[in-house]
This record gives C-alpha cells, structure tokens and sequence, in this order.
C-alpha cells in the first residue's frame, strides 16, 4: 500500500508539470491547428504512461481517443520532460514508445499506383508450396528425444511405438549412430556421445533446421514416457509469442540461488523465440559452461544469457510429471499424481515403456466414457427446456437424429441377414453366404448385444445366446451403421431357472471423428502420357477422340503426350503390307502433326490374339522412364483438362493409384426413342449427367505411375511361373489389388462422360471380365423407368 501511494504521489506531481509543458506547446501553434485544450492536455499527459496505467489496473476497461497534429518547434524543457515522463517505463518499453508516437505524428496516407514497366522483363510469380508457409501458419509442437548408440534399439523403439505417432514431428539424436538403424524412426547422428555436446548440437540443430515452422519445441531422454495427447493440450493453451522454459524445476548444486533449471528426464517445453534468442550465445556457453548434466549445462546457459528460470506453472497451466518407483507396477498406481501426469520417469526398460503405455490408455478411454456419460446426462436434463421437451431427445443421446426422407427415393433401404446369409448382395443375387469383413461385423454385433443386456439386468437376469432368428441393418451417412436384431436368448434367474426369450435390441455403430490422412505432395505440373489402344474394331471412335484430345489438349497447350496402340491381330498383321487396317487412322495422326508443327503422337503396333491389357501394359512400360504418370484411356474416353488434373492429383507415385468410374449414356434409341433429345438437354453437363449412370462394371481408364506398375509386376513373377494364362485372366486394376499394397482409389468421375456404345465382349478373357463386360451393356441402355417406358410402348403397339 505505501508503494502505491508513493506511485500515485509521484504520478500526478508528474501530471502537473506534463499539463504546464503541453499547454505551453499548445499555445504555440496557429489558431486554426490547435485541438481542444482539455481533450488534448488529457490525452497527452496519459499517453506516455499508459502502459504501466494498463498494466497496474488490471479490472478496469479504458477506451481512450487520439488526436494527432504537426507540431512546430517546441520549447527543449517540454522535450526534457517528455523524456523525464518516460522514467516510468523500461529501457526498451520507452524506446518503444517514442517509436509508436513517432510513427503516428509522421503518418500521412498516401496513394501508391501500380505502373509497369514494359521496358523490364516479366517476372514469374513464385508462390510457396503450401499455403501455411505463405500465411505464416506454424505447427504446434516438434519433439526431440536424446537418445544413445546402446539405447536406440531399445528405449528409442519403444518411444517412437508408443507415443511418437501421436506427435507431428519426433526427432532421435544421438552422438553415434548404431550399426542398424531401426525402421521407421527419424535419426539424428551428431558424431559425439558426449551429453552436453549431444544437447549443444541437438539444440543448435533445431533452431537452424525448423525454428521458423514450430512454435514449441519438447526434448525428453529415452527414458521417459510421455503422454502424447496432453502434452499437445498444453501448448495449445499457452502463448507462442513468449519466451519459456518449463518442465520440473530443479536445484542447481549447491543450491545456493532462487534461478531453477529442467529436470530433463521428464521434459521441457522451449518456445520458438527463446530458441531464437538463445541461439547466438550457445557457443560461448559450450565453452565458458562446465557441466556433466546435460540439462544442468543448458540450464545454466538459459539463466546466465537470458535471465529466465524453469516454470512448472504458467497461465494458470501445470507442467504434471511423476516420478516412477523402483519396481513399481503400472496396474497398481492410482494416485490422482500419476493418473493426470503428463511425463513419467525414470524408464528402466522397453517391456515397462509398453506397459505404461497401456495404463495411460486405459485411463484415457475410462475417462473419455466418464465424459461422454456426464454429457447425455446434461443433454437429458436441458432437453425439458427444449419445446419438444423429452421427447425431442434421440437415441443414443447425444448422436445426430435419423435421417429424414424427403422423398420415396431417399429412403434407405434395411439389409436383411442371418447368422450365415446376407440378402442383399453385390452381384445382385438374392442370397448368398455372409464372410469377410460382413461376418466379422455380425459376430460383434452380436457379442456385444448380449454383454449390454447382461450389464443391464444382472444380477437379477443373465443372458445366453441360443440364436438369431433376424437381423437388420442399414447405413445411415449422417450418423452410422444401424442394426436391428430379433435374438433367442436363454435367461437365467439367481435361483437357477432357466427360460428362452426372445427379445428385439437396436444397435448403432456410430461414425468417429473425420481424420485427415497425410498424403504426399503432388502438383498439376505433372505431365500426362495418355496411352490409347485401338483394335481394328474401334476405328470408327478414334476420329472422336482425336478430336477431343486436340481441342482441349493441343490447344490450350497443356502438358499431355499421346501414344497410340495399335493391336493387330495375326490375320490382318500379316496382310499389313497390301492393306493397313489402320492406315485412316494414321493418316488422322499426320495432319494433327502436320497442324502443329512441334506436337508428335508416336504409335506402337502390337500382334496378339488376346488383347490383354497387361500383356500391352508390359510393352508400353518398358518404352518409358520409370517416373512417368500413365492415363490408360479408351477409344470412347472424351479428355478434358478438369480430369487430366484430377488424374494428376490422385495418382500418387509410391502411393495412390486412380481408376476413375466414368459416367456412361445411356442408349438414346431407348430413352429418346422416336423423339429427339432437346436442345438443353444435350448443352447442359447436368442435364447429360441425368439420361445415364456411372458404369462401375468398367476399368479400362486409370492413372498409375510407370515405377509403381513395375513394382507390382515384379511381385507377380513368381505367381506366372506356376499359371501362364494369369496374364489373360487379369487386368491392371487387379494387378494393383493383389501385388502393389497401394491405395487403390476408385471414384466417380463426373467429368470423364462416354457416349453410349455397345461393347464387343471377347469371350477368350477371363469369366469375370467377360461378365463385366455384358452386365456393362445391360446396365448401359436405360434405367427402370426407361426401359419399363419402352416395354409398354412395345406392349401397346402389339396389341393394337
């Protein structure tokens, strides 16, 4: 209290002497340039001192004016005491200040107009890679665990399974790299295992390579556990724009000073700007610091050159650790130290990291359905304020409501099962045998049934399944996957009686939280090599292709290649020097190269009696280098540049391959049928997209690298050398489903349109391609509506 009154004694005795100079200032100026005395000498005197004003008044809220002028010369002892009113603040904070005002008083708006040069060059826009970089947007948290040549393959292991997935970035250094290193792990060798040069040259490393791109920074030893999850909490609620050091805060020896240095076998946070900061004195204290500790060495080198001492709080945050026992069992500790703690030390082996692990998960989940219970108990309770009241709640609270059909067309339709059948299946048949992936999802489904009603009615009632008389379900997009389920149960009472029941349960399967998978980095810039087979049987679709691929390829110059396959077969090759069955088409070919001066369109001419599309494949991959991005299209294929980018973006080498499902028309003799298709119909896409379907029976288009093609076959050898016409019985979609352990992405496409046309099925593929092929033409000439139309049409006109 005597410090604040001597403060606000100071500060209007200062106040006073302030109003003297700024009316004499004031005074000097011309009638038409001076403000209003009292709003001013206001302003002006509390100017200076507002930001101590701010930071001693704490509860209040001020909105002050500001009213600027040009001021002419003004008498030195107002500028003694304008620098004498600065004695309130700091050295920089005044300097700060004096900046701002200056800034303010010399600011005039003006108009700056952009005018090009044409006598200098044009030059390139050059835009970062990601908008992030562009925006200044810097992940959170990188991690750095020390780590030695005898712990790598151990400790370090047991680190980067457990915990370092849950990390964006997760560095190893070490001084000596270990003769194996073990897979999947980032390691950092810096040639030295001493520990305070391993701390020297691990900082150091991290403030020249990613000091720019993370806001926090996280080293720990190998020996400590880390719970992932809430470290990563943490600093999302602290400041990045600060300098701090916290962890467990320990005694130097000695113990003679207040300053606190991190304890680093549980970790600690430095901040971007501390790293910053620190950075250009880590030289001297490598030097001029004698230290065996290395987190004692970079204590000391914090407390000397920065002045700042290791917190275990900050903004009412808590750095939690736990210091683990000798001999001390996981499964045993329940206090609230170790349940809320965020690192736990020491480690002594990888076998107690994985049972740690464990633990903590175990928590984490008995906690998360501690909080999903306390939520639809307030959902149930703030429900009788609603209008519907408690009836307006759905089932499981707290899930979205089902969803609602608009019309007949909308509504989702029940799957019905057994225990052993599915009558709903993917070939259309109406029934067939439950396995995989289906089997697996009843059989849980049905375990977990029966262990809820056991939870709910024991002990009075306990439940055994005899069977399952029905079963249904359905997927509904806006929550999950929705069962319903007719069980024969067996209840048993606590005397012993026995009795069958049959019960109805509701099951949800509910949708998790969306995750953004990581996927490598591809741009638009990629070239396409468009790879285009003709057999003798499809000349008449070319001259269509070349057209498309000329106007929206050629012409906008995009960055396409085209190579024609031309597939003889043995009767026509060997009559290839009389007659050419492919000369129109060649012809076609030269006047596009004759048009366009620099464009060739290179063909290859190939004699099979099975057009296998891997056979051809083979051929074509080994003409081209290993990074070229294929687009394997079809003579019906219509290229635009929406899809060519499309293809670019979804083929990733090494990881993706693209089979888009184009959109097919339907036959116009069977939708149209005597009329002709309307003007609008045939102008608009979303019209077009209405009189035809997506045709999934069809993968004769798809987007692959050349490297990850070879790859997969590769890895079929061995499977030919047992079975010869594998080749025949396969195409390039099941080349990459079976050998390439790729992503293989299959979606719609609506920017790849076909025109109808009935497909020659060759009889010589395999079974499956075959009927492919004539479910493909079946489903291509018109929907239900259409076809049931040309029925009664044809049914009509015979009768009468």
């Amino acid at each position: 209290m005597a410090s604040s009154r001597c403060f606000w004694r100071c500060f209007w005795t200062w106040i006073e002497k302030r109003r003297i100079c700024t009316e004499t200032t004031a005074a000097s100026l011309p009638s038409s340039r001076q403000p209003d005395m009292r709003l001013s000498s206001f302003l002006a005197l509390f100017r200076p001192a507002l930001p101590l004003i701010l930071g001693l008044s704490l509860g209040c809220s001020l909105s002050l004016l500001m009213v600027s002028w040009r001021q002419g010369d003004t008498d030195e002892s107002c500028r003694d005491e304008l620098g004498n009113g600065r004695l309130f603040l700091g050295r920089g904070d005044a300097q700060r200040v004096s900046r701002d005002e200056a800034g303010d008083e010399d600011f005039h708006p003006r108009i700056v107009p952009y005018h090009k040069d044409p006598n200098k060059p044009h030059k390139k826009v050059l835009r970062t890679r990601y908008i992030h970089t562009e925006l200044g947007i810097r992940e959170r948290l990188l991690v750095g665990v020390l780590t030695s040549r005898a712990t790598l393959n151990t400790l370090a292991v047991a680190v980067n399974r457990t915990v370092a997935h849950h990390f964006h970035r997760t560095f190893f250094f070490t001084g000596l790299r270990s003769p194996k290193v073990p897979h999947g792990m980032t390691v950092v060798a810096h040639g030295d295992d001493r520990p305070v040069w391993l701390m020297y040259e691990t900082v150091r490393h991290l403030h020249q390579h990613y000091g720019s791109d993370y806001d926090w920074f996280l080293l720990a030893q190998d020996d400590t556990y880390m719970q992932a999850d809430r470290l990563s909490e943490l600093v999302g609620h602290l400041s990045a724009g600060q300098d701090l050091y916290m962890g467990r805060a320990e005694e130097f020896i000695g113990g003679e000073e207040k300053a606190r240095y991190c304890h680093g076998g549980y970790g600690y946070l430095l901040s971007r700007s501390l790293l910053a900061r620190l950075q250009p004195h880590l030289d001297t204290c490598r030097n001029d610091i004698l230290s065996v500790r290395p987190d004692e060495w970079l204590g000391r080198c914090i407390i000397d050159y920065l002045g700042l001492s290791c917190l275990e709080v900050h903004q009412e945050m808590t750095y939690r650790y736990f210091e683990l026992r000798k001999n001390a069992d996981p499964e045993r500790e329940d206090s609230t130290e170790f349940k809320n703690a965020f690192t736990v030390h020491p480690v002594s082996e990888p076998n107690l990291m994985y049972r740690l692990h464990k633990r903590f998960s175990q928590i984490e989940l008995e906690w998360t359905y501690l909080q999903i219970e306390q939520l639809q108990m307030q959902i149930n309770n703030l429900s009788d304020l609603t209008p519907e009241g408690r009836a307006g709640v759905t089932w499981p609270i707290g899930i979205n409501p089902p969803f609602k059909p608009r019309t007949r067309f909308e509504v989702i339709n029940w799957e019905y099962f057994t225990e052993e059948h599915i009558y709903s299946c993917i070939d259309s048949s109406p029934k067939c045998e439950m396995r995989g992936a289906d089997r697996a999802d009843v059989t849980a489904v049905l375990e977990i049934a029966v262990e809820r009603l056991n939870e709910r009615y024991q002990p009075q009632l306990r439940f055994r399944k005899r069977h399952l008389l029905n079963g249904y379900r359905r997927f509904d997009p806006t929550r999950g996957m929705e069962y319903m389920l007719d069980l024969a149960l067996e209840a048993f009472t606590q005397k012993g009686h026995s009795q069958v029941i049959v019960k109805r349960v509701n099951l949800l399967r509910p949708l998790s939280a969306v995750e953004i998978i990581p996927m490598p980095y591809v741009t638009e810039a990629t070239r396409v090599q468009v790879i285009l087979p003709v057999t003798a049987q499809d000349q008449d679709y070319v001259s269509n292709f070349l057209d498309m691929y000329v106007m929206n390829t050629l012409d906008t110059h995009d960055n396409v290649l085209l190579t024609f396959l031309f597939i003889y077969d043995p009767f026509d090759a060997q009559r290839v020097s009389q007659t050419d069955v492919f000369a129109g088409i060649k012809a076609m070919i030269g006047e596009v190269e004759k048009r366009y001066g620099d464009v060739k369109i290179p063909w290859i001419s190939v004699k099979t009696e099975v057009p296998s599309q891997v056979k051809l494949m083979d051929i074509i991959s080994k003409k081209h280098p290993v990074d070229t991005l294929f687009f394997l299209a079809s003579v019906w294929t219509e290229v635009n540049a929406d899809f060519l980018n499309r293809c670019r973006m979804n083929a990733i080498s090494n990881w993706q391959v693209f089979f888009p499902i184009h959109f097919q028309e339907y036959s116009p003799a069977v939708i149209y049928r005597d009329q002709q298709p309307s003007a609008a119909s045939s102008s608009f896409a979303s019209e077009s997209l209405r009189d035809g379907h997506f045709d999934r029976h069809v993968f004769d288009e798809a987007c692959f690298y050349n490297a990850d093609y070879m790859s997969a076959r590769t890895k079929m050898a061995a499977d030919i050398l047992d079975n010869e016409e594998l080749l025949e019985s396969m195409d390039v979609y099941d080349i990459f489903v079976r050998y390439s352990g790729l992503h293989v992405f299959r979606a719609v496409e609506p920017a790849l349109i076909q025109k109808y046309v009935r497909r020659a099925c060759n009889p010589r593929f395999s079974e499956d391609i075959y009927h492919r092929c004539v479910i493909s033409n079946l489903e291509g000439l018109g929907s239900r509506s259409h076809l049931a139309m040309a029925l009664f049409e044809q049914e009509q006109a015979n009768s009468t």
